[in-house]
């Protein structure tokens, strides 16, 4: 049996909008994330990996991977709600 979900959501909370963003501005936000962060955030904002690639480079499970992801993404848009 693997150890990696396949089929792992987030519903309950939707992801911040960060489609305002450049992909300049995306990567400099990532890369002042915690490292645990960096990584997902990596994969899957700026590379456009799939969860289950990303989880599984990453050694973690996919419900981990989408907690991680969704931490960095509001972190990214409550640093840029800031500086507006």
């Amino acid at each position: 049996m693997s150890d990696f979900d396949l089929d792992v959501t987030f519903d309950d909370q939707p992801a911040p909008d960060l489609s305002g963003l450049t992909q300049e501005q995306l990567a400099q936000a990532i890369a002042e994330l915690p490292s645990a962060l960096q990584g997902v955030a990596t994969g899957l904002l700026i590379q456009k990996r799939t969860m289950s690639d990303v989880s599984q480079a990453l050694g973690i499970r996919q419900a981990e991977l989408v907690t991680r992801l969704h931490r960095a993404q509001t972190t990214i848009a409550a640093h840029f709600a800031k500086r507006n």
